[in-house]
């Protein structure tokens, strides 16, 4: 991978730490902003860069969410990219470091996730020249607190970037609004700072994302969503009633005992995704609860005669999950469960009308009007109500049309 030119952004990036850069007594450099502007791998490409030019034999920490997003959306394209300049990358997967050598200086870059408030730990008593925080603003505070603790060597800089949340956020408020206070050097990047971006992509994604997505994810903005959850959904343009030949059938279910249980059959045609029928029980509107055998009972109603490929089914339900798998019949996966960035995929399958609603779904559509973001909170949490089918309509979309590991067909879903 090699690079026929930079935007002027991503030059300021690249060498903001030169010495006859004005910016070079910075302590830190923000880089936030759109999907896709062209922050990340410039920045990570830079920070490599810096550690050469001032460092040897020391310490750096490369710090994601998770060790797998951080190998797949930073390490990977950076190692090409480095070794295509010349630099010779040792990395030892097993314990967690990278050796990176140009001549005779050689660096260690250790790599951490920051998936939760305990992986704080992870990074205590090793010392550091620099930290570079790929999509800070998914990473507790707590972890990344602690890494910038590390950084106690003579010289160190601190790297982040991040795609927005809601304006409450810590980040936002401790960092990005106080920059000058940190001696934080803060860009902001839109999409046409990345000049590897066609007008023609840009426009894809511009069509993408709508609301709050739009917002954060185009203009990159920091942002709260308000209103409706899926404002974008049109009766007219999102339900079918006729039966159109389907394939690669499914099932989701969100699983519920005093709140209600909501199943979608789901049928592939010509790269839309049809919920043709659904069950929905709510044991308090009819004054009963059914036991894990009846709903099995009724997923079986839902289904019939057709070959399902799996059922889907909220991983709350361990009860339920083990029911289906007792009898043998049904391939059960449970859910993925990020209820935010589910949101965002199904959101992403309305805008470009890659969903359809049967006219006869009359709570999914019943819900699609009426689920909500919460008001007066810091945080994007959908309020818990008219909920149900929602959610194991984010549960298929999330598990099967966005994740290559239920089927192969999957992989030629988006194509």
């Amino acid at each position: 991978m090699m690079f026929n030119s930079f935007s002027p952004k991503q030059k300021l990036v690249l060498n903001w730490w030169c010495k006859d850069s004005p910016y070079n007594l910075y302590d830190a450099i923000i880089c936030d902003g759109a999907v896709r502007s062209g922050k990340t791998l410039c920045m990570s490409l830079s920070f490599c860069l810096w550690a050469s030019a001032n460092f040897q034999n020391s310490s750096f920490a490369l710090c994601g969410k998770t060790i797998t997003s951080l190998r797949r959306n930073l390490v990977t394209p950076m190692l090409n990219l480095l070794r295509n300049l010349g630099y010779s990358c040792e990395e030892k997967i097993s314990r967690g470091y990278i050796d990176i050598s140009y001549l005779d200086i050689t660096n260690r870059f250790y790599l951490f996730g920051g998936n939760d408030e305990s992986s704080a730990s992870k990074i205590q008593g090793v010392t550091l020249a620099g930290v570079l925080f790929d999509e800070v603003a998914l990473m507790p505070r707590s972890f990344v607190e602690q890494a910038l603790a590390r950084c106690s060597v003579n010289g160190s800089k601190f790297w982040f970037n991040c795609n927005p949340e809601n304006p409450y956020h810590w980040f936002y408020l401790e960092w990005i609004k106080k920059s000058k206070q940190k001696n934080a050097l803060y860009l902001h990047f839109l999409m046409k700072d990345n000049p590897s971006l066609s007008k023609k992509i840009i426009k894809r994604y511009e069509n993408m994302y709508s609301g709050a997505f739009y917002d954060r994810f185009i203009l990159g903005k920091w942002v709260r969503p308000t209103g409706l959850v899926y404002p974008m959904f049109d009766y007219d343009k999102h339900t079918f009633d006729k039966d159109l030949g389907f394939s690669n059938y499914y099932v989701s279910c969100d699983y519920g005992t005093v709140n209600p249980t909501s199943m979608g059959l789901w049928g592939f045609n010509n790269n839309i995704w049809y919920r043709i029928k659904e069950f929905y029980y709510n044991s308090r509107v009819e004054g009963s609860q059914k036991t894990d055998e009846e709903y099995y009972q009724c997923l079986e109603d839902l289904v019939g005669d057709l070959d399902i490929n799996a059922v889907i089914v909220d991983p709350s339900a361990a009860s339920f999950i083990e029911c289906i798998r007792r009898h043998n019949k049904f391939t059960v996966i449970p859910a993925q469960n990020d209820v935010i960035g589910g949101i965002r995929k199904v959101s992403e399958k309305l805008k470009s009308n890659q969903i359809k609603i049967n006219k006869s779904c009359k709570d999914s559509i019943r819900e699609f009007g009426i689920y909500a973001w919460e008001d007066n909170t810091g945080k994007d949490i959908p309020k818990k109500e008219n909920d149900h089918a929602m959610d194991d309509i984010r549960y298929f979309i999330s598990t099967v049309v966005f994740d290559n590991s239920c089927d192969f067909f999957v992989l030629n879903v988006d194509r």
